[in-house]
């Protein structure tokens, strides 16, 4: 009786088939899982053509590979300033000394275009700022929780910039659900010196983050000085009019002395007491001459006053063109 054959080896084909089929689709999932970031930021990169001044920026603010593909995967856009109000408005939350903004989710960084050489270091510093805002969307779950524990220590136990505080208290009651978010590209643009740990994390976005702080301590100065140089003159000029009120009081009463001791001369005089008369003339005269001496301090001060004046208004005037030049609503950067 011939044997009949089994379709074993058939069926058997076919499940290890049907495996290798479900392995292949669960691994390429895996792979679209794992890479996903990766592969919308190819997507969005496809066709792109990195202008000069964005490659520019990136490389002064010495962006790692991985930043700069941020903030390349965001398209910055360098705007006028009506097309960045629009883009951007009321500087898109910010409070601190950065004029741009980030739309989450990777949708985009605008950045005021500054041409003005006094204000070298605005852009720099707000690219790197709202890449790091990109870079915070990124980070995952337990990285995020480490990374705000680190801002917040800093935060709690570190920072006494006086500004900087004035900045994060600002962000509080305008954000609150933001603040930590705003602490880490604050923070990571704005302090030359951070923990060690901190340090650590943000090599990843930076090769020398201590450039990008330097660029803010520049911009920053641009204005502080010229704080600083109006509120000495402010207190110079209160000075100044403080002596030179006192001098015309002490003039008032001099010349009301003087003037009693004229008419007394005169009634001498008129009386025919010569005698006395003459020995009362020098003291007179010394009186005159001290008076007319003070007179002239009194024009010196005067003309002092009215030159600081002119200086301290020059002063707050190219402060005033310099947050101009910056903004339509000057009020929206914090001094």
């Amino acid at each position: 009786m011939p044997l009949q054959t089994s379709n074993y080896s058939y069926k058997s084909k076919r499940h290890y088939s049907g495996i290798i089929s479900l392995l292949l689709v669960v691994g390429l999932a895996c792979l679209l899982y794992l890479n996903y970031q990766n592969i919308l930021d190819w997507w969005r990169l496809r066709g792109y053509i990195e202008p000069a001044i964005v490659s520019q920026l990136s490389s002064q603010d010495t962006m790692t590979a991985y930043a700069n593909r941020i903030f390349k995967v965001n398209h910055p856009s360098l705007e006028t300033k009506a097309t960045f109000n629009k883009n951007c408005p009321n500087n898109g939350g910010e409070k601190t000394i950065v004029l741009g903004c980030y739309h989450s989710n990777q949708g985009g960084i605008f950045v005021q275009n500054i041409v003005d050489p006094r204000l070298n270091g605005v852009m720099q510093v707000t690219s790197a700022h709202e890449m790091l805002h990109a870079a915070y969307d990124r980070l995952s779950g337990n990285e995020r929780t480490k990374v705000d524990a680190m801002l917040l220590d800093f935060y709690n136990h570190d920072l006494h910039d006086q500004r900087l505080l004035s900045t994060i208290a600002s962000y509080k009651k305008t954000e609150p659900s933001s603040v930590v978010n705003e602490m880490h590209s604050v923070f990571g643009t704005e302090v030359a010196n951070l923990p060690d740990p901190l340090e650590k994390y943000y090599s990843r976005y930076f090769t020398n983050r201590k450039q990008v702080a330097k660029f803010a301590a520049q911009y920053q100065s641009e204005f502080t000085s010229r704080e600083n140089a109006i509120a000495e003159e402010d207190s110079n000029l209160n000075n100044l009019k403080a002596q030179i009120d006192t001098l015309e009081s002490d003039l008032t009463t001099r010349l009301s002395n003087i003037n009693s001791i004229q008419s007394q001369l005169l009634s001498l005089k008129n009386n025919g007491s010569i005698a006395a008369y003459n020995s009362e003339v020098p003291t007179y005269n010394q009186l005159v001459n001290s008076y007319n001496g003070e007179v002239d301090q009194v024009k010196t001060l005067v003309v002092n006053y009215n030159a600081l004046v002119n200086t301290r208004n020059s002063t707050e005037l190219t402060e005033n063109q310099l947050y101009q030049e910056l903004s339509n609503n000057p009020t929206t950067i914090n001094k």
